[in-house]
């Protein structure tokens, strides 16, 4: 039986019984708003907790958690005093200034275009700016999906819960999003836009390792120009405004913090979600674990790389890409996966045409949803980050769809049988 998708446009063949969660619209809108409102009020419950001691929770957390490294870099920027932001000691005094005394150390470990990026900040008070920088990404991250053509992309942006990590850390997993899933929405359809916001990807460069192989495998040439020329006129930008030494200040502050907060990962390495980390839990040594990191890397290299190469449907490529980037760096965590709303969306795609077990795709699709909320509990429960025992299936299935898609197209070349 034929019925009609959100859209109200394509109809698509129902696979499933109408008891499945997400063959029932209505039910899924519903759930989808409980948990927005709940997640609101979480989110709303933990800011306040965080007022009691000046802007800290007087346990160590500031304000809005991460943000105030954000804040803290462009003010300081701003005011010519770029070399205290790669300045352990110094920009944790200057935090403490703005917050309270009690919290812990805070570091920032991005490159010296972000504070070019986020200068607007200076210009904000420290509290209202929270709520500018969470509402100024989640809107571009909703814009971003909203390209997908799916109807509901307010609601889907809205209710990803790897938004709420996001927003209780004060990260800046909706800006990535953006620019990650608009570039691959806008590669073949506004190529040089896309080269724009990949190169903009320099701020976080480990989540943009895979972008070459499949740009450079797909032969999008004008992307490819766009995004280098953009990451290097943001570079250039940037010696220009705060001098070399910035930069040399950054790259000694990253190799004290690799080894800290990744190798080390004490209090932190729960909320990681990359085969290097899984491989630590599981009592590797950094070196080992470097090692499985590679492969996994080289595997998803050469799979996003064939993808791309055969110019597979744009959902399959994409989705490709971003899971292939999961397995890829080193240095993942749970609010990084607010991107996993586009690969959401391109499993439903996949899911009309496939003769893959519709199940099996629902099966990915909760998982990729769900593991930014139950990783750190997991790994803090059991000791072992899951995060690549969700990536490696949903990896496998992607691939199989690009492989029926491929024979597919093989069937219906004149001259086949």
């Amino acid at each position: 039986m034929a019925s009609v998708d959100q859209t109200g446009k394509n109809p698509v063949r129902s696979r499933a019984k109408g008891s499945d969660l997400l063959a029932n619209p209505a039910r899924l809108r519903l759930i989808s708003w409980l948990w927005i409102g709940l997640a609101t009020s979480a989110w709303f419950i933990d800011l306040l907790q965080q007022t009691r001691e000046g802007l800290s929770n007087g346990l160590g957390r500031p304000f809005g958690d991460d943000f105030v490294n954000y804040w803290s870099g462009a003010f300081l920027a701003f005011q010519g005093r770029v070399a205290e932001i790669y300045d352990f000691a110094a920009f944790h005094a200057f935090e403490q200034s703005i917050t309270a005394q009690s919290i812990q150390y805070y570091h920032y470990s991005y490159p010296p275009v972000l504070p070019l990026l986020t200068l607007p900040l200076a210009f904000i008070p420290y509290v209202p700016a929270l709520f500018v920088w969470l509402g100024a990404t989640w809107y571009a991250f909703y814009r971003a999906l909203k390209l997908t053509g799916h109807a509901g992309a307010l609601l889907r942006s809205l209710a990803v819960p790897a938004l709420f990590i996001n927003a209780v850390g004060g990260q800046n997993g909706a800006m990535t999003a953006a620019l990650l899933g608009g570039g691959l929405l806008l590669v073949d359809r506004r190529p040089v836009v896309a080269g724009i916001l990949f190169g903009v990807m320099i701020y976080k460069p480990h989540l943009a390792v895979m972008l070459p192989a499949a740009l450079l495998a797909g032969r999008r040439w004008l992307v490819v120009f766009v995004t280098g020329a953009t990451a290097a006129l943001l570079v250039v930008t940037s010696v220009a405004v705060y001098g070399v030494d910035a930069w040399l200040r950054y790259r000694l502050s990253i190799d004290v913090l690799r080894a800290v907060v990744l190798e080390d990962g004490t209090g932190v390495s729960h909320r990681m979600v990359s085969i290097f980390v899984f491989a630590r839990h599981f009592g590797a040594g950094a070196a080992m674990s470097y090692a499985w990191q590679a492969v996994g890397a080289l595997v998803a290299a050469v799979f996003i790389a064939r993808a791309w190469w055969r110019d597979q449907p744009a959902h399959i490529r994409n989705a490709v890409l971003l899971i292939g980037t999961c397995l890829a760096t080193p240095y993942l965590q749970d609010y990084d996966l607010v991107f996993g709303a586009f690969v959401v969306v391109w499993l439903q795609m996949a899911e009309m045409d496939s003769k893959v077990p519709v199940r099996w795709i629902r099966i990915a699709i909760a998982m990729v949803l769900l593991l930014p909320l139950a990783n750190a509990p997991l790994a803090k429960f059991i000791g072992l980050s899951v995060g690549p025992l969700v990536f490696l299936p949903v990896f496998a299935i992607l691939i199989y769809l690009g492989a029926e898609y491929a024979r597919r197209r093989a069937c219906e070349l004149p001259g086949a049988s």
